[in-house]
């Protein structure tokens, strides 16, 4: 596997949502998502499983944005967020 395919922390771009404040969260997050190449992934980390955001963000971004959980507990949440061409 290549390192798009299974990013590593030293590949995927960190997104910390945890310290960014709530009310500009989802706008941090959507502008950090567009100024990702094709083949690039942001790992985010967030104290909370984004429901809402992932619909917003799958309407935006179609069939562009892959979505891996690589951890889904409570408080601990670890998404990679793939573009893809």
């Amino acid at each position: 596997m290549n390192a798009c395919a299974t990013p590593s922390s030293e590949t995927a771009h960190l997104f910390d949502a945890r310290g960014v404040a709530r009310r500009f969260r989802h706008s941090a997050i959507f502008g950090a998502l567009s100024a990702l190449e094709p083949g690039e992934t942001m790992r985010f980390v967030n104290d909370h499983d984004p429901l809402p955001l992932l619909d917003q963000l799958r309407q935006r971004f179609g069939e562009h944005l892959t979505v891996t959980y690589r951890q889904r507990e409570p408080g601990a949440i670890v998404i990679d967020f793939g573009i893809v061409a």
